[in-house]
């Protein structure tokens, strides 16, 4: 099964052997690949039912929880890494839900969709309404996001709590780009974050 591109970054990325908690884990696409390909022992939590039986028919352990109010059970320092993918924009708290990564994974692996890119500055300049995009596929009345974060507010967030980036990958299409203009040119981004 071929990762999406984030999600490959990240499988590339984490180390074997580790513990890992994917919040907003999908149908399970990364956890299974890291179980199957790096012995990792491998946990997600998903708020889409569906999803969640679709993971534990993979022979997943995942069960069905809401990153805003459901992280704060957990312990301190119980897993490894702490991966949210695409999901940080679709929360209500997105700082306190990075707060919680931080303090459950030893390093929180966290990716999202780029609202600052050329193509979304475009879309409102010349269209005066929400972009659609092939990364950004809803109505602006449809989707899920509700933040709407870019690569240089993410930064500025993480500078605020004192986080330390040690590793960044930006994507425009399903290639990655170089860092420089990452807030204009990059459709996606994902970052390696510790305290």
């Amino acid at each position: 099964m071929t990762l999406r591109p984030d999600l490959a970054i990240i499988a590339d990325h984490v180390a074997a052997g580790t513990r890992v908690l994917d919040i907003g884990c999908g149908d399970g696409a990364l956890l299974a690949a890291l179980r199957d390909r790096h012995g990792v022992d491998a946990r997600g939590l998903e708020i889409d039912p569906d999803d969640v039986a679709t993971a534990v028919a993979r022979g997943l352990s995942v069960v069905q929880g809401d990153a805003d109010t459901d992280l704060a059970a957990y312990p301190d320092g119980s897993f490894d890494y702490a991966i949210l993918s695409q999901t940080l924009q679709t929360t209500r708290a997105p700082d306190q839900v990075l707060d919680h990564l931080l303090r459950i994974g030893g390093r929180a692996f966290v990716s999202f969709p780029n609202f600052a890119h050329w193509r979304v500055r475009l879309s409102l300049l010349w269209g005066g309404r929400m972009p659609v995009t092939r990364l950004l596929p809803e109505q602006w009345y449809d989707t899920p996001n509700i933040h709407h974060v870019t690569v240089d507010d993410f930064r500025s967030l993480l500078a605020e709590r004192s986080v330390t980036v040690e590793g960044a990958w930006f994507l425009s299409g399903d290639k990655r780009t170089g860092s420089a203009a990452a807030n204009v040119l990059a459709e996606h981004a994902v970052f390696l974050l510790r305290r």
